[in-house]
């Protein structure tokens, strides 16, 4: 799915990372944004954990409030928690304006008006069962999902992989989704976009690509 609308004056995004993801960073900058800058804070649950389950995620909402102080000094247009399953899942309310990933990805798939996807994760299968059933709730049907099965190591996931659990999508669901959907801010998958659109000829929306394009079109998006 193409960056097509970037902000034609600089916006300052802030991004409250959980801390031990490290493709948002890598994603992010290698899209070549020229208009969007990304002020980073990083979140540490009360539990220390990494792996995602309830701790986590209500750990990343109570550290939100920290994070975002952090960057009370920076002037900032929107600010993101770059959590997928945080959105999906149930914590304590994040403060003030702050959308997460999932929030992006539901921006993304209105404004393309795709009310059909597949979605696929590197997640626990009762966890994508989750944001399938979410999705649902907003008004996008998911035709078919398939995940990894992992509550942990995301940044190790290969391209490979990837791709081959994708390969794992009933033909069928794909043919019908208006959209291919990669969830979960925590693992590379920039490098199959470009492969899956020309294989599907259909788009492909990660996690990450859907929060740079929030970002690319503040104050039109979450937050404005």
């Amino acid at each position: 799915m193409a960056l097509d609308a970037v902000a034609a004056r600089t916006i300052r995004a802030g991004l409250l990372l959980p801390w031990a993801n490290v493709a948002v960073e890598t994603e992010l900058s290698s899209l070549g944004l020229r208009h969007t800058v990304f002020h980073h804070a990083r979140l540490v649950p009360a539990s220390r954990t990494t792996a995602i389950d309830a701790s986590f995620w209500h750990g990343l909402r109570e550290a939100s409030a920290q994070a975002l102080d952090s960057l009370s000094h920076v002037p900032l247009d929107a600010v993101m928690l770059a959590c997928t399953s945080a959105g999906f899942t149930e914590g304590p309310p994040l403060p003030g304006d702050v959308c997460t990933a999932f929030d992006a990805l539901l921006q993304a798939l209105t404004e393309a008006a795709v009310a059909r996807v597949v979605l696929v994760t590197p997640y626990p299968a009762p966890v994508t069962e989750a944001e399938a059933t979410a999705f649902a709730e907003a008004g996008i049907e998911v035709l078919a999902h398939a995940s990894l099965g992992l509550a942990d190591g995301y940044p190790e996931v290969t391209p490979d992989q990837v791709l081959a659990l994708v390969e794992q999508l009933p033909q069928a669901a794909v043919e019908a989704a208006g959209a291919v959907v990669l969830s979960c801010t925590g693992w590379h998958t920039l490098p199959v976009v470009a492969e899956l659109e020309h294989r599907f000829g259909k788009p492909v929306l990660s996690s990450n690509l859907a929060m740079a394009l929030l970002a690319a079109r503040f104050p039109a998006g979450v937050g404005s």
